[in-house]
């Protein structure tokens, strides 16, 4: 591929995955096009030397303009696309609105599929594209209190891998990355997420609430789940692999807990792994 031509479509580089994507990807000489939602991020991609385009995922009308933008800049050419945005909906699913669960699924699944859609015509025609879905060990393994986001990664797996299949043969390749702990904004803003949309004080599960939210603002970066954690970097230099490689792999996990979770998802009978993943202070009915 002619480096003039290495151009990528990158969602959600705010922070996190997203941004350190897009720094190492510009580094090797890609042409990049960084999405993010708000004005001052786009202010900020732009000043990084990224050319930022607005992007709502959750609005049909941001998707079709974000890809007529890149495509007007690059003459209907586009190398890859990287779907990396979207979040986390945390609280039990008993605690779950139709509106909470809806929005999961409009940015982390309805969003990723229908951006994808309007450019694998595009790599139709030009008979070559790489798509690269993020989606998290989650995707693999449902995590009590966060099922809206386990059942969005697992939608998530599901469709790439279907999509994977449908594209064989068209010079199209397909990947997933699947991240475990990241350090990144994810979790402060899954926190924020979770206190506007769940009514803790109505919940039967209101102290593992408590407790996990005063663990999670008042920790430290030497407590032991940040031991685990890796910088977005350790995703980035996947998402490069996937979008380089002659033969990028189909899935790639990143931080031990993912290759540890996926192995316990493959040998572990449901009962054992039932009693694994059950925190502490579930109360029986």
């Amino acid at each position: 591929m002619n480096n003039s031509k290495k151009t990528v479509l990158i969602t959600g580089c705010s922070s996190g995955i997203g941004l350190a994507s897009a720094k190492m990807l510009l580094s090797k000489g890609w042409t990049v096009f960084a999405t993010a939602r708000t004005q001052p991020d786009l202010e900020k991609l732009e000043d990084m030397g990224f050319i930022s385009i607005p992007l709502e995922l959750k609005i049909s009308e941001s998707i079709r303009q974000a890809v007529k933008t890149t495509l007007e800049k690059t003459g209907g050419y586009l190398s890859a696309l990287v779907n990396n945005s979207g979040y986390g909906q945390s609280g039990a699913v008993e605690d779950l609105s139709r509106s909470a669960l809806q929005d999961q699924f409009e940015a982390n699944v309805f969003g990723l599929v229908e951006l994808a859609n309007c450019l694998i015509p595009v790599f139709r025609k030009q008979g070559y594209g790489r798509i690269v879905n993020v989606s998290s060990i989650a995707g693999r393994i449902a995590l009590p209190f966060h099922g809206a986001y386990s059942a969005s990664k697992f939608a998530v797996e599901a469709i790439t891998d279907a999509l994977r299949i449908e594209l064989k043969g068209s010079g199209i390749y397909v990947s997933l990355i699947e991240p475990g702990p990241i350090t990144s904004g994810f979790r402060k803003n899954a926190l924020e997420n979770f206190e506007r949309t769940i009514e803790i004080k109505n919940s039967r599960h209101e102290e593992i609430y408590e407790r996990k939210i005063t663990s999670q603002k008042t920790a430290s970066p030497e407590n032991i789940h940040s031991r685990f954690m890796l910088p977005p970097e350790a995703a980035a230099k996947k998402i490069v692999h996937a979008l380089e490689s002659k033969k990028p792999k189909i899935r790639y996990l990143v931080t031990l807990p993912a290759y540890i979770g996926a192995l316990l998802k493959r040998f572990t009978p449901d009962s054992v792994m039932d009693r694994i993943m059950t925190p502490k202070g579930i109360k029986k009915a």
